[in-house]
């Protein structure tokens, strides 16, 4: 069961990044740098999860003020030890409910962590709470994949997302529930590690709602941050919903 931090505890904030390299790879982050400041113009961002600061410091080096929201204390203390990481404010909580002061031009949430949210209730509850702190006319930006289920053979509940000497990964889906857990095994020093982390998966129509009910629409939504067309193939989406400036 999770602790305080939730999955994301000391162990693995320990290996994050080095497990996550190639997510910092200047080809994957650039184009989300450059999304983002779009966005933000001469606001301020407000990021949903910030962890260890994958895209917060290279925002925040780009001109952009960035506020945190992030439950793992282990997270945020590698964000701490990297450089410019004691100038981010971070506010430790939940981000579905956890409140800051002031307002700001931008929201994020990325690489999936909308469906860390493992209710319904709860991913609505994080739409509102986006709602409460954008100026009007502010952005609230999600990336997020596509539900593999096309993927999973008929009767099968198992979906092999990554398969590696050293690393494997297999998605476990309760289609009735709207669920799934991400196993992740691993080999370190020898050892074979597990960490299993239960999500809700959502479409884009379903997110779509949850921003109408907090009185957001959609702006825009891509393939990905370089905004590729979205599709039907789409692997996953990057949506866009901004709060009415009336």
């Amino acid at each position: 069961m999770p602790g305080d931090d939730g999955y994301f505890d000391e162990r693995v904030a320990a290996r994050y990044d080095e497990s996550s390299a190639d997510m910092f790879e200047p080809e994957v982050l650039d184009p989300v740098i450059d999304f983002l400041v779009e966005l933000a113009g001469d606001g301020r961002a407000l990021e949903l999860a910030i962890g260890t600061g994958r895209i917060a410091l290279p925002l925040a080096q780009r001109g952009v003020p960035v506020h945190g929201i992030d439950m793992s204390k282990a997270m945020v203390a590698r964000l701490r030890e990297k450089p410019g990481g004691e100038e981010i404010g971070v506010t430790i909580g939940d981000f579905a409910t956890t409140t800051v002061e002031g307002t700001f031009s931008l929201a994020y949430l990325v690489f999936n962590t909308i469906s860390n949210l493992t209710t319904q209730a709860a991913q609505v509850a994080c739409f509102r709470n986006v709602a409460t702190h954008l100026e009007p006319g502010g952005c609230f930006v999600i990336e997020v994949g596509i539900p593999e289920l096309q993927r999973v053979p008929p009767g099968e509940t198992f979906h092999v997302f990554h398969l590696s000497e050293t690393r494997w990964g297999i998605d476990e889906y309760d289609v009735a529930n709207q669920g799934l857990i991400s196993h992740h095994f691993e080999i370190v020093d020898g050892r074979l590690e597990r960490n299993s982390v239960p999500f809700r998966y959502t479409w884009p129509a379903e997110l779509d709602l949850m921003a109408q009910l907090a009185g957001m629409r959609l702006r825009e939504r891509w393939s990905g941050w370089r905004r590729e067309p979205f599709t039907s193939e789409s692997r996953k989406h990057v949506s866009v919903w901004e709060k009415p400036r009336d």
